[in-house]
């Protein structure tokens, strides 16, 4: 028999950056099949679109900056920021809209910076928001899960209707929006906060055909597939459990008081969690090593103070999920939240008042 003998100090399994990212992807598939599922086809479409372009954009800026490209394509840091925001935008969303995000995610938020791990903020999340205050209309297309719809897309509809506007069959973007009844459905963030605005109350809202109980259809799924890819990456050490605990944590803490308050004004905290992209948020976007805090104890008060603005602003702001906002508010404050909570070195004791240095 054959044995290695190592010391423990020098028995770890190292991980170069681009394992690293593909476990991520991996990571993300369970969520992107029931997404597939649930809302159609056009999912892929827009993956492949923002692949695509994240590749070229990065190839082309490094060859002008006279950088090795390969190397750098090869750590699939593009092609997560791509997928990362290709799956935050409406499936049937026109091409150029998910082509201008992912180039401005690539050239202006990340190489504009110096490149991986130089960028202050989460690219995919800052391409986010550029999309969603520039092109308002086509970033809130979303359709209802397709058990709801009166026309099931298939891929060529998807193909059609991301180039052209219009399924195979002729079917514009609204019609593909309506439902069974012949009602136009909004996702369940926005249906609860447009209920809210007109009078309903919480349990009024959730008669919507859209919901199931306290949870939107397709919804609570998909979400249920990324918590299970977000909870393999704590399992392989890939990312820790303080930022995802801290957001979740912050959420059901902020929306149970207010719901206990309030039920009739506000929702339950499963409705939140499991409703919108919490979820996908708290493992797969806020855990970006580069733009996130990198202590323990700042990696839990990033993720609560994400999942304190994402609270606040889903209940009295304008927007409906608001994960993005708050990602890059929050990214701003870690180089605070690190300065404030770095740990001491071995042996060193604080400075009392009045003590000579």
């Amino acid at each position: 028999m054959n044995y290695k003998l190592a010391s423990s100090p020098h028995q770890h399994v190292r991980r170069n950056t681009g394992q690293i990212m593909r476990m991520v992807i991996y990571a993300l598939i369970p969520g992107i099949l029931l997404q597939l599922w649930f809302f159609g086809f056009g999912v892929l479409v827009q993956i492949a679109l923002a692949i695509i372009t994240a590749v070229i954009t990065e190839a082309t800026i490094l060859e002008m900056r006279k950088r090795n490209f390969e190397r750098a394509i090869k750590d699939y840091s593009a092609i997560l920021t791509a997928i990362l925001l290709a799956i935050s935008i409406p499936p049937f969303a026109p091409w150029w809209v998910v082509v201008i995000g992912t180039f401005f995610a690539i050239a202006m938020v990340k190489q504009l910076y110096g490149g991986l791990g130089f960028n202050v903020f989460n690219p995919a999340m800052a391409a986010y928001v550029m999309l969603l205050v520039s092109f308002p209309v086509q970033m809130t297309q979303w359709l209802p899960a397709q058990s709801l719809t009166m026309q099931q897309p298939g891929i060529i509809d998807a193909i059609y209707a991301v180039f052209t506007g219009f399924s195979a069959d002729g079917f514009s973007l609204a019609q593909l929006q309506s439902a069974a009844d012949g009602h136009t459905m909004a996702t369940p963030l926005d249906a609860i906060k447009t209920g809210l605005a007109q009078g309903l109350t919480y349990e009024e809202g959730l008669q919507s055909a859209i919901f199931d109980g306290n949870l939107g259809i397709g919804w609570w799924w998909v979400s249920f597939g990324y918590l299970l890819g977000g909870l393999y990456l704590i399992k392989a050490k890939i990312i820790n459990w303080h930022i995802p605990g801290g957001m979740l944590a912050a959420m059901a803490i902020c929306a149970g008081v207010m719901f206990l308050v309030d039920p009739d004004r506000f929702a339950s905290p499963v409705f939140h969690i499991f409703n919108g992209s919490l979820i996908l948020g708290a493992f797969f976007i806020a855990t970006d090593p580069v733009s996130a805090s990198t202590t323990n104890k700042g990696r839990i008060i990033f993720g609560a103070a994400i999942g304190f603005w994402v609270y606040v602003i889903r209940t009295w702001g304008g927007y409906p999920d608001a994960i993005a906002f708050s990602v890059l508010i929050m990214n701003m404050a870690v180089p605070l939240i690190d300065y404030y909570t770095r740990p001491r070195t071995y042996g060193h004791k604080k400075r009392s008042q009045g003590e000579p240095k």
